[in-house]
């Protein structure tokens, strides 16, 4: 694990989106796209602002998240809504959005209509990952139901996930899924994440699913 400590989070933001801009613009150069998953919530809200403006050919980037609450778009919970806010704009508007939620009642009813539009997207190009206080990541939460199925090396690329923490029922990518990364990067903020990071590194990864990807992350925090 390679940890980056910035002075701000101002400078965590702009430092991040340029180091995301420039992994998929050299993916770019090799491949005819990049596969870009990326986390929901707030935390990356000004690195996502950064990001969408840059330069690059937005029309061959495929971005999905790593999680998906099951609530429709629009929904205030929403996270696929949040992120057509915060980073498909400006230049990245023209980006392919994958879809991790469609209008079935439960996430068991509606993945196999989504699993197949992942066919082409692994190995995944670039992988944001954030961290709740709690160690989950996506949304493999620590004692989530399907936590043993999604973290099995068999494991399919979207697993249902229901958890005491999580709220609404969840579909999340599986950790052999997230795993394919060609580069990982995880971001974190604020001294109590610091300190959860600092514990979860040493632990099994079905008690701290954050453990499982961190060995060949790097990790880009500020207070």
């Amino acid at each position: 694990m390679d940890l980056i400590e910035y002075p701000d989070r101002e400078m965590l933001a702009m430092s991040l989106a340029d180091r995301l801009a420039s992994a998929l613009k050299n993916c770019l150069m090799v491949h005819d796209h990049a596969s870009f998953c990326v986390p929901g919530g707030t935390s990356p809200g000004e690195t996502f602002a950064a990001l969408s403006g840059v330069d690059l050919d937005w029309a061959r980037v495929h971005v999905f998240l790593n999680d998906e609450r099951w609530v429709p778009e629009g929904h205030e919970r929403s996270n696929t809504s949040l992120l057509k806010r915060t980073l498909l704009t400006d230049r990245a508007a023209r980006a392919v959005h994958v879809p991790l939620v469609n209008g079935a009642a439960t996430p068991e009813e509606g993945i196999p209509d989504l699993s197949g539009a992942f066919a082409t997207e692994f190995p995944i190009s670039l992988l944001l990952l954030g961290m709740g206080a709690d160690m989950h990541t996506a949304s493999l939460f620590p004692g989530a139901d399907r936590l043993a199925e999604a973290m099995a090396p068999d494991a399919p690329t979207l697993v249902p996930m229901r958890a005491d923490g999580a709220g609404e029922p969840r579909v999340t990518l599986s950790r052999p899924a997230l795993a394919t990364a060609m580069e990982t990067h995880v971001l974190i903020m604020g001294d109590e994440k610091r300190a959860v990071l600092d514990k979860a590194r040493t632990m099994d990864p079905m008690a701290a699913p954050i453990a499982a990807f961190l060995k060949d992350a790097t990790v880009h925090w500020a207070a």
